[in-house]
């Protein structure tokens, strides 16, 4: 199995951060998987596959350096670049753009586990691989990126949060299928047969993206650590229950959402990065709730919960289906 030996200091310093390269290539990752977990995600293939494949079949090349550099048994260094933290997305490009042609040619065959096929010795791989990543933030990514971001931002408070009620072991623990916390300071990143690796004096972070992808990456020489987890708010949002109408003309929508949203313990700074709503009005939302008997609250560390109550949980219940 691949681990991380990461000593106490490194991960005292580890932090959750925002990538929109690494949310562009999640997506991408998503759309060559093919392959809808439920009726939401079959609705965001129909919408977004017919494109995406006449984009690939428009450049050929494109399409058989992704398929190898992101479909073998290891991502494509220059695809899937250790995030600085704090950059745009254009800079983060540029990085993939910038990737000499021999370098490129190198990382596709670590993920290919041998020689490229002929059409891939040429010299505008790291070229043509932006202008695909550029195309899809242009058309899928970015016209969606205020919700997305609001669910990547709700899972960095959970992850906060469970960070400060049970450590970085409950946190990490089953981040990605096949990670989990060794002990001992040893991080299992993947199941796969990899040296260990010993992280001390690097910076690692944890970049949530909302498609059901993850993966972990480096930059030995800047002595960054990565790893990519599906965020628990995912792409299709099906894991989030609808609001039924019914409650939402009795107690208006978006104090009904608040109220659906329940199901599970949330503060109320992960309400508002999920609702979108500003914190007054989700504050107010959780006043009337508590006034009425359908939320409690309870302490968790230096946290306040917000949690559905049994008179809750019986208004949902009552809600025609």
């Amino acid at each position: 199995m691949g681990w991380w030996q990461v000593n106490a200091d490194t991960l005292a310093a580890g932090r959750f951060v925002v990538s929109e390269l690494a949310e562009v290539t999640a997506t991408l990752q998503f759309l060559e998987r093919g392959t809808a977990a439920n009726p939401a995600e079959r609705a965001w293939f129909a919408r977004y596959g017919p494109a995406y494949r006449e984009r690939l079949a428009e450049d050929p090349v494109a399409a058989r350096l992704v398929r190898i550099g992101l479909g073998g048994h290891w991502n494509a260094d220059f695809l899937t670049p250790t995030p600085a933290g704090g950059t745009t997305f254009s800079q983060e490009l540029d990085r993939v753009r910038a990737t000499p042609p021999d370098e490129a040619r190198a990382d596709l065959e670590v993920s290919r586990g041998g020689p490229l096929p002929a059409a891939l010795h040429r010299a505008d791989l790291s070229e043509r691989a932006a202008d695909l990543l550029e195309w899809l933030w242009d058309r899928v990514v970015h016209p969606d990126w205020p919700r997305r971001r609001r669910i990547i931002e709700a899972d960095i408070v959970a992850r906060a949060g469970q960070l400060s009620r049970g450590g970085w072991a409950e946190a990490l623990d089953a981040l990605n299928p096949g990670m989990r916390w060794l002990g001992g300071n040893r991080l299992q990143v993947n199941p796969r047969d990899y040296p260990p690796r010993e992280l001390a004096g690097v910076r690692l972070v944890f970049i949530p993206v909302t498609p059901r992808q993850g993966w972990v990456s480096w930059d030995a020489p800047a002595q960054r650590y990565a790893v990519v987890y599906a965020c628990s708010g995912v792409l299709s949002e099906a894991d989030r229950p609808a609001v039924p109408d019914s409650l939402g003309r009795l107690l208006g929508t978006a104090r009904a959402g608040v109220l659906v949203l329940l199901g599970r313990p949330r503060s109320t700074t992960e309400l508002v990065a999920l609702t979108g709503q500003g914190l007054g009005s989700v504050g107010r939302h959780l006043r009337v709730l508590l006034d009425a008997g359908l939320a409690g609250r309870r302490r968790s560390g230096r946290s306040v919960l917000y949690f559905r109550t049994d008179a809750g949980e019986a208004l949902l219940r009552a809600q025609p289906g």
